[in-house]
């Protein structure tokens, strides 16, 4: 390949334009319409047709046929149809693995049968379990299997041997073997009633019944235990999912019984129960009737209560009276509270249709009540060093259970019943709490006033008051009260509140009652309640233990103030932020509070109030991160600055957005995406100016693009990442030349330039290391674009920056094997082809490029043209190289695209012109590597410009061009 004069073609860009937009042609539609419905023929072929046979089809249409793809499914969901074929070729599944899914199936159906709407036992397990808890060495009596309990062998088949076996595994029933394990923490005791749990499940597998038994009985008796009082709650439990992992064992354990051959509907009757199973169900209560104690017998037959349906159709609504009647011969009122709330739990899952044996285990527990008093309790709390309040917390989650249960679904009046009840027990905190929160918070917020009458007159010895106000707060964010009684709710219940003396109490009860202020009440009060509660945590830094629960209030104010400026114009906002001295826990609440207004404010802002109340919060974000702080906390908290300043604006008051942006850069200096933000913020400021302007700046004006010009070329330093600094460089220089700041571009553009041997080979993205090469090509790219319009330097000769870019990137150490350097040469060759035409394509308004400056001086367009040359020069060299190394692929790709810059930017009227480009087509197709298609097209199009007047001399070059066969 000798070396070839260049000369660009000459371009008319409007009349290509023009060339190139689609011609208009008119189109007959007829009766066509897109939305007309579409005749559909639907041809059916008869399956599995004989080879040579003739299929059968069937040809329908009609003038108005259903949905085209409707019709392709005929009427079916192809899902559907798949699920149907795999239900028919699926084998049959074996009888256990069938019976077990449908038993699994009916529990769901029967725990969906209560309602999504009530509290299950489940999600208050947690709680009770991290709420009671103990310190005090715990004891427990593990059961100690033995032969006896074992299966009898396969030898051993004669009834009466079996007999014998089962009395004396009876009589064993609560003599057995036993382990006494003593001095155990809350957590090993926690383990070893799960080891039970899993024993059980084991014996029962093993078709040890008997053995399971024991298991149940043994955990049973453990609940008669209070020598550690406080850990009762907790340990019933534990102990209660054994009995229910009991009661379903046995439960499923009949139930598929009955289902053989066919399974057992979930509306069974009696008559459906085969004899077997009967026979099996009669036995199990047999055998806990055995039992003597009252406690263990009670609960066990309890978990299986709901294996009556399989004896008589009323067993469960018999069983339920007598089972209720039995804990009233429990003597410990704590014991039998919580046998109550077993019973209930049990008796709503099985029959939620009976209430009225809920609503006597209920009224029996109120009974009870009396025994709270007596002597023996007494002594056992002074044993234990437990003062009433603390015993009398140990009910609750008893007492609320019952009373959720009763107070499911039930009628208005029955909360009047329940309120009667209380007042004449003299309003019993205990029980006057439990039915605030058990009842539906509507019908509690319709007699808030009642309540706090009662609440007045209850005892405080025994349940403090603030605790009471708690309970009736919770319903009252809930629902509503009438809007009469508002203000003086807030206000009796703020009286009893503030006098509280103990601060995490006080916090507590506090919590709740914000909330309400929040929603139903101004700044004035939420501002007094602010205060209030200020005054109370400040002393002895008691806030320092109560974070939690001052941060749920500011959540709360957050949720229902959505107006930051009110919110900030309170007296006692910022200074209850203050209380949060801990930096992890301030840095979360400045997060939650940017989360809030970033969402919610909708305008932007320049309220001076709004404004450097975010500036001190996000000022307190920034000085959290340190060089500890993780990438992705630091991106977080970034972003939530970053919204901030995108809502500030301060209008046409251009000067004091800028002051804006000095102050932010000074403030958040350490989160380079910040900067980053405020550079395109100063940026989009000179833009808008310019805008506003019209292009025509005044003195004044172009003073102040300049000064922008000068915060990004003084803050874009200050960036770690080589290529933010590229990017943002060549972006503010393209809006100092739309704003007419020349030497400001000037310096932009030489900064950049001189940053590219800089750009390390590979770089950081998202963790991972990856080539700079493809980001690199993309900003030359962008930046041989802008040089079109940059005017050259009165000092500096002609296309410096062109020459000092392409010396930067022939100096530049690129990858082995990269082919980098030479595209960009490549695409050098436009630029410097457009730059030779009298008029450019496009250009700056009040901007001389060089268009103007040299007006296609003969010495401007060989120094073109000589640089041209260099750089086909450069490329050719390229490609011999490539042919050494047998390169062939990438010779191809990069022949193919010189040859693409040729055709439309050289002038192919000359001879040596025309005859390279013949030569890179032949090179790009000598081992057949480009895309057979792309070459077609190629070809086409230049048939088609051949046709043009103007293009005439490409006739000749096109037929020399060829598309050579792929061996």
């Amino acid at each position: 390949m000798a070396a070839v004069q260049w000369r660009s073609s000459v371009r008319n860009y409007h009349s290509e334009l023009q060339r190139c937009r689609p011609e208009a042609a008119l189109v007959d539609f007829g009766d066509y319409h897109p939305l007309k419905p579409i005749m559909v023929t639907d041809t059916k072929t008869r399956r599995g047709a004989r080879k040579g046979s003739t299929s059968s089809s069937s040809s329908s249409s009609s003038s108005v046929p259903p949905d085209p793809l409707s019709s392709m499914l005929d009427g079916t969901d192809p899902l559907s149809m798949f699920a149907a074929a795999s239900a028919t070729e699926a084998p049959a599944m074996p009888h256990s693995a069938s019976t077990a899914d449908l038993g699994k199936k009916r529990r769901e159906k029967e725990e969906e049968a209560v309602g999504q709407d009530f509290e299950p036992w489940s999600s208050k397990r947690g709680d009770i379990l991290a709420r009671f808890t103990t310190t005090e060495r715990l004891s427990i009596n593990l059961f100690m299997g033995s032969d006896q309990g074992k299966a009898p062998s396969p030898g051993s088949s004669a009834v009466s041997e079996k007999v014998r076996t089962r009395l004396e595994e009876l009589d064993d029933l609560e003599e057995g073997s036993q382990k006494e394990l003593l001095n155990l923490s809350q957590q090993d005791y926690a383990n070893r009633i799960e080891e039970l749990n899993q024993s059980l499940k084991e014996a029962w597998a093993s078709d040890q019944k008997v053995k399971a038994l024991k298991i149940v009985i043994q955990c049973s008796k453990l609940l008669s235990d209070t020598s550690v009082i406080q850990f009762y709650p907790s340990k019933f439990v534990l102990i209660t999912d054994i009995l229910d992992t009991f009661g379903r064992l046995v439960y499923d354990r009949i139930w598929t019984m009955c289902s053989d051959p066919q399974p057992l509907p979930d509306s069974f009757t009696v008559d459906d129960v085969n004899d077997t199973a009967k026979e099996t169900c009669l036995n199990w209560f047999f055998k806990i009737a055995s039992i003597r104690e009252l406690l263990p017998r009670l609960y066990v037959e309890t978990a299986i209560l709901k294996c009556n349906r399989f004896l008589n159709k009323g067993g469960i609504q018999e069983t339920l009276p007598r089972l209720t009647a039995m804990i009233r011969g429990i003597g410990d009122p704590l014991v039998a509270a919580y046998a109550r709330a077993y019973l209930c739990r049990v008796g709503l899952e099985v029959a939620p249709h009976l209430k009225d044996s809920l609503n006597r285990n209920f009224f029996d527990l109120l009974a009870a009540f009396r025994q709270i008093g007596s002597e023996s309790v007494q002594n056992q709390l002074v044993l234990q060093r437990v003062e009433v309040p603390e015993y009398l917390t140990l009910y609750s989650p008893a007492i609320n259970w019952i009373l959720q249960c009763i107070a499911y679904r039930a009628p208005e009046p029955l909360l009047t019943e329940m309120m009667e009840r209380c007042k004449k027990l003299g309003n019993n905190s205990l029980l006057l709490n439990s039915v605030m929160r058990a009842f539906r918070p509507e019908f509690v917020a319709a007699r808030a006033t009642d309540f706090i009458g009662m609440i007045k007159e209850s005892d405080e010895a025994g349940f403090p008051k603030h605790l009471l106000f708690g309970s009736l707060g919770r319903s009252l964010t809930c629902a509503d009260p009438p809007e009469s009684e508002r203000l003086t709710i807030l206000n009796e219940a703020w009286k009893v509140v503030t006098k509280v003396r103990s601060p995490q109490d006080y916090v507590n009860c506090a919590e709740i009652w914000v909330e309400f202020t929040c929603r139903h009440f101004s700044k004035r009060e939420i501002n007094t309640v602010l205060a209030d509660i200020i005054k109370h945590m400040t002393p002895d830094r008691a806030f320092e233990d109560a974070y939690p629960q001052l941060q749920s209030v500011i959540g709360k104010v957050l949720a229902y103030c959505h107006d930051f400026s009110v919110l900030f114009s309170m007296e006692r906002f910022l200074p209850f932020l203050d209380m949060f001295q801990k930096d992890s826990v301030r840095v979360e609440v400045c997060r939650s509070i940017m989360e809030i207004f970033i969402r919610h404010q909708k305008e932007p802002t320049r309220d001076p109030v709004i404004l450097n109340a975010m500036l001190h919060i996000c000022k307190t974000m920034h000085d959290s991160v340190n060089a500890l702080t993780l990438e992705d906390e630091k991106r977080s908290l970034a972003l939530l600055i970053i919204g901030f300043i995108r809502m500030v604006s301060f209008g046409r008051d251009f000067e004091q957005q800028l002051s804006f942006c000095v102050e932010a850069r000074a403030t958040f200096c350490n989160l380079e995406p910040v900067l980053v933000q405020l550079i395109h913020t100063v940026n989009q400021l000179a833009m808008e100016t310019c805008r506003v302007m019209r292009g025509g700046h005044s003195r004044k004006t172009a003073a102040f693009v300049r000064a922008c010009a000068a915060y990004s070329f003084i803050t874009i330093p200050s960036l770690s990442s080589i290529l933010s600094r590229l990017g943002l460089y060549l972006l503010s220089g393209q809006v100092a030349l739309a704003n007419q700041c020349l030497s400001q571009a000037d310096a932009f553009l030489n900064t950049a330039v001189s940053l590219l041997p800089e750009v390390p080979r590979s770089i950081s993205v998202e963790g991972k290391l990856r080539s700079s090469e493809s980001f690199l090509l993309d900003f030359i790219n962008n930046f041989l674009a802008t040089l079109l319009v940059v005017p050259d330097h009165p000092e500096h000769g002609v296309l410096y920056l062109v020459r000092d870019l392409l010396n930067k990137v022939q100096n530049y150490t690129w990858e082995d094997n990269s082919d980098a350097k030479v595209r960009v040469y490549i695409s050098a060759l436009p630029l410097l082809a457009a730059m030779s035409q009298e008029t450019f394509h496009y250009s700056i308004p009040k901007v001389d490029s060089n268009e103007t400056l040299y007006g296609g001086d003969p010495k401007f367009l060989s120094e073109i043209n000589k640089l041209c040359e260099t750089l086909i020069g450069q490329i050719l060299d390229n490609l011999k190289a490539l042919s050494r190394d047998e390169s062939t692929r990438r010779q191809g790709a990069l022949a193919f695209s010189l040859f693409g810059v040729l055709l439309a930017h050289g002038d192919l009227r000359d001879s040596k012109l025309s005859q390279l480009v013949v030569n890179l087509w032949n090179l790009s197709h000598k081992h057949g590597c480009r895309d057979t298609r792309v070459s077609v097209r190629t070809l086409e199009y230049i048939k088609h410009q051949a046709q043009q007047a103007d293009m005439a001399h490409l006739s000749d070059t096109v037929q020399r061009l060829a598309l050579q066969s792929r061996t």
